[in-house]
């Protein structure tokens, strides 16, 4: 496992997949959060059996994999149901993600997470990124890759941690709403400046 676990954030539509794809280019191993969010979920595991239990079959394809745009309504909907929810998948998340970080022989790794802080996973990470983006810049970006409307982005992103508590947290913060040469460039930068901590 690498000494150095940096941690990358920013709200939904920020750009963390693009900016840890630029940082996997200059070799750093990833751990995304959304992955092992994915792979706890996979049918017949505990996280997928107590889902199943408490919103019943209507959270199934029909494959039985999750439907993750039904829950995403339900959750986003309800406090209730997004904290029952919780329940079921943050510390088996946080496991996963744990694995997988032991996996990581980079001279640093990045954990990749849309809620490094609201999760408790920032206590695994020594130093934290955040990107930030305007929000009608977050909107514009979701509601085009995963078409949802607008109103439904909206209520995922006031369920997130604010901007400015998420800004806090901010060892360093990339502005992800300048063209890409401009992320590129500060990327090799912040990476360069990484390597200077190990």
């Amino acid at each position: 496992m690498s000494k150095l676990i940096i941690g990358l954030s920013g709200g939904i539509g920020s750009g963390k997949t693009a900016v840890s794809d630029r940082f996997k280019a200059l070799g750093i191993y990833i751990v995304d959060a959304d992955i092992a969010a994915r792979t706890i979920v996979e049918p017949n595991k505990p996280a997928w059996q107590d889902i199943k239990e408490f919103f019943g079959n209507e959270v199934l394809l029909e494959d039985q994999t999750i439907n993750r745009a039904w829950l995403r309504q339900q959750v986003f909907a309800d406090t209730d149901k997004r904290k029952k929810l919780e329940e079921f998948t943050h510390p088996r998340i946080r496991a996963e993600i744990i694995r997988d970080l032991d996996n990581s022989n980079s001279v640093y790794t990045l954990l990749v997470s849309p809620l490094l802080i609201e999760s408790g996973q920032i206590k695994l990470v020594e130093k934290v990124i955040i990107i930030d983006v305007p929000e009608a810049l977050q909107i514009e970006r979701t509601c085009t890759r995963d078409n949802n409307d607008s109103e439904q982005v909206k209520r995922i992103i006031a369920a997130q941690l604010p901007r400015e508590k998420r800004l806090k947290h901010a060892d360093w913060v990339i502005d992800n709403s300048e063209p890409l040469e401009t992320l590129d460039t500060r990327i090799e930068s912040l990476h360069q400046e990484l390597l200077t901590l190990i």
